[in-house]
């Protein structure tokens, strides 16, 4: 007997020396709490727009840092109930969730179960990698006994629930709440805060974008591990599972602003330098509009989507195979406690097809996707030859087939019907920028159909050739070089000689011609002839300087083909040259930044628009009365649905690579391109007017508020009848009114009436 308890005793000396030695020499690799413990989220510098609204932060540090007092009870005692129950009462280590772990594990004869606290996870993010091991559990053990006798319980809640990873690139709660509902962590209710701590297990199984169905099971678990920790009563479960659900829209919710602060950080990086930009606390307050840059986004991908429809159906994005469709088609009914919104485009897969209707399955839910609702893919895109064909009896089971994924969105929800709409991300790009009047600070900046996609911002970068966008430049030039509106050029057949043997013979875009046209005719007609005409009697030298005046960078060559905008610009410049109209001749650098403060408070930097009179008041209004009357009867006639008056000008370029629409208000100025990045063709007749004119409009439209405002007549601007043929003043009541500059009228009567049929001499001026 004496001699079996020598041998336990010396069995459990040396497990108990061997666990004692593994102690202190783990103990003696660990890393230091210090830096921990000391810890401050990394300060980086931060974005606001103009409303002082944080818009973004610029550090290395992934997440958005929220301390604990902004984070709601009811999140911490859900991620506590579902993780963590005896996280309050523990000392770093779990030891009854630990032995049913191990149990586990050797029944499985692999590590299947995790066992960890909140502790352990916090020690695995911050300073351990994902792989399992037994010697990592066992260091990851060590150090959450090193976390606990150095952090209070808050401190280390605090530092997991900023560490931790929710999906869909949300780090932290803070990150998590903006991305899955829009609103900071400290606004969130106990619906909202149950579903983001069901996330913390798997971020992509669960999340409510990739499976509605799942996310919903795991927030009723969550839910019900509150209800057994006494967080909450059955019947508060009950409730709050029912209660409605407002997901944010994924694609605005990570990327609304992405352009616009990618270009104030470019900026930013290269005056201050990375190191301050990303350690410097800096605050950067901007000119953004929030509510301009969200209508912004959803004009120009609302319109991308419209054009390559018209281009043709691509095909699915990806097909499933050997997919169990009686799985799938569980969740037949979308979810009481769910809104989705109308509009919101995800990826579904097809569960079956008939002729006219197809089910699909997205977000967890199933859709029904009508005949009518996808009749834009009759027309097939052959992604090898760029050439369109029609499916002749067109039906869904000759477009769609089971386990195919394709695009949809929500077209309309009735009770718990859901209705799709075929959808297709878009091959073609564009960008949209938008400027105001007299400061020139940018308001609204987006420069592709998606930031996350493809980083590339069209808005500054896109160099392409401006079209018929040009134009007002060149008629801008002739008011201040002896033309006026009522000017005539003869509309004919004309060759140029390019070099020594090349002829180069502009023609319209109708290919006729008109005979003698009015200046204002033929800008709001978009007369090719009639404009390089008029280049070429003023001398493109002065063309050229007069572009430059107006804020074209250049290179623009010494060539005839100019006139009709055979350049390069980009779409920022556009918006800028623009801008001079629309603020009555002056020109203003686009402003991104009005100021700049550092951790100190002290003002580094302070951008005050510095306006520069580059053409007058008269010559402004002129071109301004000539676009409006685009709008009201030229090209640009998609506009006059807005109840505000505008001016524009459209552009398009050969074989229809661009797309422009350029025009303004009292109160802003915006400019649209459409193209794809290669410059192959948009496709016959996709003009600036059709496929750029309307996203512009619904910028405007969602983006104009108040009383429409009257562009100023300014002191300097008379007003005479005018006979439309020749230009000439006229008596009668038959000819039209034109604004000229004082003393640049006419001064003859127009031949084509006699005197005696004049009938009021009062009509003659209308000032």
């Amino acid at each position: 007997m004496k001699f079996k308890i020598l041998i336990v005793s010396t069995i459990i000396t040396i497990v108990m020396g061997g666990i004692v030695g593994s102690y202190v020499s783990i103990q003696a690799t660990l890393p230091s709490i210090d830096e921990l413990k000391q810890y401050a989220p990394a300060r980086g510098s931060k974005i606001y727009a103009n409303d002082n609204a944080l818009v973004g932060e610029l550090k290395i540090e992934k997440g958005v840092f929220a301390v604990i007092d902004d984070i709601p009870e009811d999140l911490m005692n859900a991620i506590i109930a579902v993780e963590d129950a005896r996280f309050w009462r523990h000392k770093g280590l779990d030891y009854i969730a630990i032995a049913r772990a191990v149990i586990k594990d050797l029944i499985h004869v692999s590590l299947k179960e995790g066992g960890s606290t909140i502790t352990q996870q916090l020690a695995k993010v911050v300073y351990l990698s994902p792989r399992k091991s037994f010697k990592r559990k066992i260091i990851e053990a060590f150090l959450a006994i090193k976390l606990e006798k150095n952090l209070s319980k808050r401190e280390i809640l605090e530092l997991y629930l900023n560490k931790i990873y929710f999906g869909h690139g949300a780090y932290g709660v803070e990150m998590a709440a903006q991305t899955y509902f829009g609103k900071s962590v400290k606004n969130l209710n106990l619906a909202e805060a149950s579903l983001i701590a069901g996330l913390t297990k798997a971020p992509s199984t669960y999340s409510p974008y990739n499976n509605l169905k799942k996310a919903k099971a795991r927030q009723q678990i969550v839910l019900m591990r509150m209800v057994e920790e006494n967080y909450i009563t059955v019947e508060d479960k009950e409730r709050i599972y029912r209660q409605p659900l407002y997901l944010s829209n994924l694609k605005r919710s990570v990327g609304v602003n992405s352009y616009f602060i990618e270009y104030v950080r470019k900026q930013l990086e290269d005056t201050y330098g990375i190191d301050e930009v990303y350690n410097g606390n800096l605050s950067v307050y901007t000119t953004l509009d929030r509510q301009m840059q969200a209508a912004a986004v959803n004009a120009l991908q609302a319109g991308l989507r419209e054009i390559d429809k018209r281009r043709g159906w691509r095909g699915p994005v990806a097909h499933k195979d050997n997919f169990n469709i009686e799985q799938e088609m569980t969740g037949k009914k979308l979810p009481s406690s769910v809104v989705v919104s109308p509009g919101d485009i995800y990826s579904g897969l097809v569960l079956s097809v008939t002729k006219k209707e197809a089910r699909i399955k997205t977000r967890g839910i199933i859709g029904r996707l009508s005949l009518k609702d996808a009749s834009w893919a009759s027309s097939v895109l052959d992604s090898r030859t760029g050439k369109t064909r029609t499916v002749r009896n067109f039906s869904l089971q000759k477009t769609l087939k089971p386990g195919d994924i394709v695009k949809v969105s929500i077209k309309q929800v009735k009770g718990k019907r859901v209705q799709l709409a075929l959808e297709q991300d878009p091959a073609v790009e564009g960008s949209l920028v938008a400027v105001e009047p007299y400061t020139g600070f940018i308001k609204a900046m987006v420069g592709g159909y998606d930031f996350k996609k493809s980083e590339y911002n069209r808005a500054i970068f896109a160099e392409r050739q401006p079209g018929s966008a040009f134009k007002p430049v060149i008629y801008a030039a002739a008011m201040d070089n002896g033309y006026t509106p009522a000017s005539i050029i003869v509309d004919e057949p004309i060759t140029y000689m390019e070099g020594q043997a090349n002829e180069w013979s502009p023609e319209n875009y109708d290919r006729e011609y008109r005979g003698p046209t009015r200046l204002r005719e033929a800008l709001v007609y978009s007369r090719n002839i009639v404009t390089v005409k008029l280049a070429d009697e003023m001398g493109l030298d002065v063309v050229i300087n007069y572009a430059k005046q107006l804020g074209f960078k250049g290179p623009i060559p010494k060539n005839p083909s100019i006139a009709l905008g055979s350049f390069i610009t980009t779409p920022l410049e556009m918006a800028s040259v623009y801008n001079v109209f629309a603020s009555n001749g002056l020109r203003l650098k686009p402003l991104s930044i009005k100021y700049i403060v550092d951790e100190n408070g002290r003002v580094l930097e302070s951008s005050e628009p510095a306006p520069e009179q580059v053409i007058s008041p008269q010559t402004s209004f002129l071109i301004t009365s000539m676009m409006e009357d685009v709008i009201q009867y030229g090209t640009g006639w998609r506009a006059k649905v807005l109840p505000h008056h505008v001016a524009g000008k459209t552009g398009t370029t050969n074989e229809y690579r661009d797309a422009w629409f350029v025009g303004f208000s009292t109160s802003l100025t915006a400019c649209v391109w459409v193209g794809f990045d290669d410059s192959k063709t948009l496709g016959h007749k996709e003009t600036g007017s059709k496929a750029a004119s309307p996203i512009w409009v619904a910028f405007m439209n969602n983006t104009l508020k108040g009383e429409p405002e009257e562009f100023v007549v300014p002191e300097g601007i008379v007003r005479y009848v005018i006979d439309p043929q020749t230009g000439l003043l006229t008596y009668y009541d038959t000819g039209i009114e034109e604004y000229f500059k004082e003393e640049t009228q006419p001064k003859q009567f127009s031949p084509t009436k006699s005197i005696w049929e004049l009938r009021d001499p009062s009509k003659l001026n209308f000032d």
